[in-house]
């Protein structure tokens, strides 16, 4: 399998307001080519954030930016770089972490969420810090159904409120 050597290009997304942050794995090559996350139109990270706060998810990169920021939420990635193959979390190798406490000496994060167990496996690696798994919304875990995924993600209003 030919993996390809990835570095970390999105900046994070957060502010001294931020009280929850969101952790996925690596920016998928869709949202690395669009410069933001969660950007393969088959991902539903939008759809179920935006069901979740019950607010319409913007089509463009500021919308969505403002949106997280508006929500007290932060959005990054746990690694600066590895090799991968194409999106596929199970081929990475050589992982490096983000440096975590750019976000967390700024802002009063109450909780750490992952969006998959890759992520949260790498987190767990690289930080000592409490975090909840949350099912990972790529269109490749049609395991867990929407609703799933809904109640799954239910979970991040109780540390926004």
């Amino acid at each position: 399998m030919k993996r390809d050597v990835i570095h970390h290009t999105l900046a994070p997304v957060f502010d001294g307001n931020s009280r929850i942050l969101l952790l996925g794995t690596m920016p998928s090559p869709k949202s690395r080519q669009e410069g933001f996350y969660y950007m393969h139109p088959q991902n539903r990270f939008w759809p179920v954030l935006g069901a979740v706060l019950n607010l319409p998810v913007p089509p463009d990169r500021e919308g969505k930016r403002a949106l997280l920021l508006e929500n007290h939420i932060a959005l990054w990635d746990v690694l600066a770089s590895c090799e991968i193959s194409g999106s596929a979390d199970s081929s990475i190798r050589q992982p490096e972490p983000n440096n975590f406490s750019l976000i967390f000496s700024k802002a009063d994060i109450r909780m750490v969420f992952t969006t998959g167990k890759t992520a949260q496996r790498w987190f767990e690696r690289f930080s000592d810090r409490q975090s909840i798994c949350l099912p990972s919304p790529s269109p490749a875990n049609r395991r867990v159904n929407w609703e799933e995924l809904l109640n799954a993600y239910r979970r991040l209003l109780d540390y926004l409120e």
